[in-house]
């Protein structure tokens, strides 16, 4: 780390050069170095602190929040840590929330005037507010220490006694639903309260829109977002949570403003790098190249500090030893990545593997409880550090642990970072590298991905036939009789989150309906507002009337297959196919047409097709596709019998043979283990020669 933009020091050695710098008032110079350390380790507590410290000493006490809560998270029992957050708070008109912080560290800092000072100055502007609802401050500090320590359920129950007994305290209602949206409850009550007690509260309009975002509510939590943004424009999190409601709602490009502007404010903000990477796999204009040259980014900032660390597996070598195969994932309940993986679970052989599940969701339902017994052994691990978490995974001695979830929601990529066990894949849950050296493998098929092995970070290990194995869930519908048949016109319909849906592909779509002009598109999963309003807008650009297109939002699971069951044939979307969608709309009956791309999110589609039996439904140009769907709507009694018998064949195919895909799942499992086993050997005969 000679100059900032060199980091070869050590991380140590930069620091103390950076606070040199710092205290002779060379604020510019110090900073690139605080940077460039958080970069290499962003949970530097010290760095974060004096980082966010400069943001303050220049009058940005808004942007330096994010540094100091990082540093005062990793280290509240440090004095200057939490004087500096508080005083941060304050000055951002955030009073309640310094009280919060100042009295929870009041144990360690006893006696100091610099604390008292700074109480009477958050007390005296809490006053001045004339909030007749004011907690007092022990009250304040028992729900700080309840957050703070993660102890959510009991946080509510406090909360619940508050509201009672200070019905017009913001902060009570704001603790309240907060607790509830921790836990993942119904938030949106408490919170609306808190939002109209504390209207100048970002934080508070920010949880609002986590919990509108939670319930479907995508415009309000548009709103709530951006009301957070207007109180405080540099609150990471909200520009963070308004990046995910601009995504649902099909907005990219805004999307991908709103994770960089995060990103700009606090570089090392990981959940913003990931939903950053995840949405660029959306993006038609990202390249191959692009997108590993991103993720790779990614993995060489995340294991800069921690892969020195890693530890030297003592798994035993026997090549034939029954292996200890871990899953971790936060979507084991009824998730299209449970359809999936379950048919492994369901089918592994006992006496060749263990099975531990890792569970990141505090959510359970019927599919979690059945997973749980077709487990071995079952581990919640929300809450744990990926410390923690790691620690956990060697003990349990892991030989092969799996990855489900890639840069999606309740990852645990920062455990896999710390190389748990001696060979680690991912697979299913994400369309492409995870961009970490610890993972050591990617599951796929020739189909999805052909080729470009060196646009990934891991080994590509292609399973024979198709990666996908479908479960279909309990209670599907039966097939039932072509639609066109009684309506007088073919249905179209399009099932996926509208996010799939590509500007190439409402065009290709638009040209469709024009070619035939009697058939009608039915477009699901397409909230009321903004995503609704840019697609009829959209459409009518290209030439299609608003009435030969109906839409309806999201649906619950019964609903949506009923709704499924009045469409002639599904159309996949691109850049980023269907695959749990695609699935349910062939057990339905109901035949997919997808178009081949590029990359994977283009290509899964092929692949189910192909397992399912059905190629030809994958087209290879726009001119193909349309061409093939024309074929199809002048052939009535042909489309009607390639529904009335499309579950009896599936059946027979490999996209639903859940024995056989488990068997092709643990040999290449095996392969894996053989493999690793002959390095070690190799290693350890190396090291013995003279």
């Amino acid at each position: 780390m000679a100059s900032p933009d060199s980091p070869t020091l050590p991380l140590e050695l930069a620091l103390q050069q950076a606070i040199g710098h710092h205290q002779a008032g060379r604020l510019w110079e110090a900073e690139q170095l605080y940077r460039a350390i958080l970069q290499a380790q962003p949970r530097q507590a010290e760095a974060n602190h004096k980082l966010g410290m400069i943001a303050c000493q220049v009058g940005q006490h808004a942007a330096g929040l994010p540094y100091l809560q990082t540093a005062y998270s990793i280290d509240p029992k440090r004095a200057e840590y939490a004087l500096t957050y508080a005083d941060a708070l304050l000055k951002t008109g955030r009073s309640q929330e310094a009280l919060l912080v100042l009295q929870s560290a009041a144990p360690h800092v006893a006696n100091s005037a610099a604390a008292q000072s700074l109480e009477k100055e958050i007390l005296s502007a809490i006053q001045n507010r004339s909030d007749p609802g004011t907690m007092t401050p022990a009250e304040m500090q028992r729900l700080a220490l309840l957050f703070n320590e993660g102890r959510y359920a009991e946080m509510e129950t406090a909360a619940r006694t508050l509201v009672e007994r200070h019905p017009q305290s913001g902060i009570a209602w704001k603790a309240f639903g907060t607790a509830q949206l921790k836990q993942r409850k119904n938030a949106l009550p408490a919170l609306q309260r808190a939002a109209a007690l504390l209207p100048n509260d970002a934080q508070t309009f920010c949880n609002l829109g986590n919990a509108q975002a939670e319930s479907g509510q995508g415009n309000d939590a548009l709103r709530s977002y951006r009301r957070a943004l207007e109180i405080e424009p540099a609150y990471v999190e909200a520009h963070f949570g308004l990046g995910r409601a601009l995504q649902d709602s099909g907005q990219l490009e805004d999307a991908l403003t709103s994770y960089r502007r995060a990103l700009e404010i606090k570089p090392d903000f990981m959940p913003a790098r990931c939903n950053l990477l995840f949405a660029l796999q959306f993006s038609s204009q990202s390249t191959k190249e692009d997108l590993f040259v991103a993720h790779r980014r990614f993995g060489e900032q995340v294991e800069a500090s921690l892969k020195p660390h890693w530890p030297v597996h003592a798994n035993s070598r026997d090549p034939d030893k029954r292996l200890k195969i871990g899953y971790v994932s936060g979507d084991f309940r009824e998730h299209a990545v449970a359809y999936f993986i379950e048919p492994v679970l369901s089918n592994h052989d006992k006496s060749q593997v263990e099975v531990y599940c890792y569970s990141n969701s505090a959510k359970r339902d019927a599919v979690t409880e059945r997973l749980i017994a077709q487990a071995d052994h079952w581990q919640p691990c929300v809450g744990m550090s990926d410390d923690e978490l790691a620690q956990h995974i060697r003990a349990d001695g892991i030989d092969i642990l799996v990855d489900l979830a890639g840069h999606t929601a309740l990852n645990r990529l920062f455990t896999f970072a710390r190389k748990p066990a001696p060979i680690q894949i991912t697979y299913l849950g994400y369309p492409g590298s995870t961009g970490l050296s610890a993972m050591d493998y990617r599951l796929t098929d020739r189909y999805a991905e052909p080729g470009d092995d060196q646009y990934y970070t891991e080994k590509l290990l292609r399973l024979p036939g198709s990666i996908w194995c479908y479960r279909p869930p309990d209670g599907m519908p039966e097939v039932t009789p072509l639609p066109a048949l009684v309506n007088g016109y073919l249905t179209f319909g399009s099932f996926n989150n509208v996010n799939k849906v590509g500007s190439e592909c409402i065009a290709l779509w638009a040209s469709l309906l024009h070619r035939l002009p009697n058939s009608r598109l039915l477009m699901a999963t397409v909230p009321e507002g903004a995503a609704r309003g840019q697609l009829i807008r959209r459409f009518a650009q290209l030439g299609i009337a608003d009435d030969r297109i109906d839409y309806c939002g999201s649906l619950p699971l019964r609903k949506f297959q009923r709704k499924l069951q009045q469409v002639d044939i599904t159309l996949d979307p691109f850049p980023v196919n269907g695959a749990t969608t695609t699935c349910e709309s062939l057990w339905l009956g109901v035949p997919v047409l997808t178009m081949v791309g590029e990359r994977f999110p283009s290509r899964a589609g092929l692949s189910i097709m192909n397992a399912a039996r059905m190629p030809e439904f994958a087209t290879a140009t726009p001119e193909e596709f349309i061409e093939k769907a024309i074929s199809l709507a002048n052939d009535l009694p042909r489309l009607a019998d390639i529904r009335a018998g499309m579950r009896e064949r599936l059946k027979e195919t490999p996209l639903f043979d859940q024995q056989r895909f488990a068997r092709h799942f643990e040999a290449a499992l095996r392969g894996m283990w053989i493999r690793w086993c002959e390095s070690r050997r190799e290693k350890s005969v190396d090291a013995a020669r003279p």
